[in-house]
């Protein structure tokens, strides 16, 4: 999804629409608010291409251009590279540090040096989960995350011992002054399958939100709006819950 691109092909349509009714400030803030909305479902095949070194290339919804916007922290902001070699080392012990290569002229790709024998993995040969949380690191520690964003699945491909640090780089997002971050908070709206990810809501029912699809649409249930919660979750897990379709949000035949 190129999601800039589209709305600006749907503000010019509402402007011509509603001239006498939409002034260009109004357009423009709008374009502005949008622009600052990003949606991304990582592809290992998009995160893994090398691509061309370009000033303020930011990560595309798929992923690609990472190597370009881990490049532009090394140099631009050294701390934040660091700082993600750091968490990368906590998250994926048997690598150690993030290194670059130049594959052709004017192009970056990503390799991760293994920690005991220092020979290093090209992209193309990294598991689907260490692309994906190499990616999730690097939107956590960019200094200017966009002002919303949804990620599909950011659990996907990742051990499921992994995902309490998939859970607090996601916070590292939407609370950013609990991190020392000294930005505006961003809006993070995340997807998942996943019953072990949503354990880890368990103490949160405000931030979760359980999607029911239905044959004209889809319902959208908050969880803290079940008046039995405490109770439901007094003998089991969360996830176990809404697994069982006791919360409802499952698959049904009718």
């Amino acid at each position: 999804m190129n999601w800039a691109q589209d709305n600006r092909k749907a503000l010019n349509y509402l402007h011509e629409k509603n001239r006498t009714r939409l002034g260009d400030e109004i357009v423009i803030e709008l374009q502005r608010i949008l622009n600052g909305i990003q949606v991304c479902a990582f592809d290992s095949e998009a995160v893994i291409q090398p691509v061309m070194l370009t000033p303020n290339a930011t990560l595309s919804p798929k992923g690609m251009n990472l190597p370009v916007v881990l490049d532009r922290l090394r140099d631009q902001w050294p701390e934040r590279f660091e700082a993600i070699n750091k968490e990368m080392r906590q998250w994926l012990p048997e690598f150690d540090t993030i290194l670059f290569d130049t594959p052709d002229n004017g192009q970056r790709s990503i390799k991760l040096r293994m920690k005991q024998s220092g020979v290093a993995i090209a992209a193309k040969d990294l598991s689907q989960g260490t692309l994906q949380a190499l990616a999730i690191l690097t939107i956590a520690y960019l200094p200017d995350p966009p002002r919303a964003i949804g990620i599909e699945e950011p659990d996907r491909g990742i051990h499921p011992r992994l995902l309490r640090q998939v859970r607090d780089a996601l916070y590292r997002l939407s609370y950013p002054d609990q991190f020392g971050e000294g930005r505006a908070p961003t809006q993070v709206i995340a997807t998942t399958h996943s019953p072990y990810f949503l354990d880890l809501y368990r103490d949160r029912p405000e931030e979760v939100v359980l999607a029911e699809k239905l044959d004209t649409g889809a319902r959208f249930i908050p969880l803290s709006s079940y008046q039995h919660l405490e109770e439901i979750l007094r003998d089991t897990q969360l996830g176990e819950a809404w697994y069982s379709g006791i919360l409802g949000g499952v698959p049904t035949n009718s």
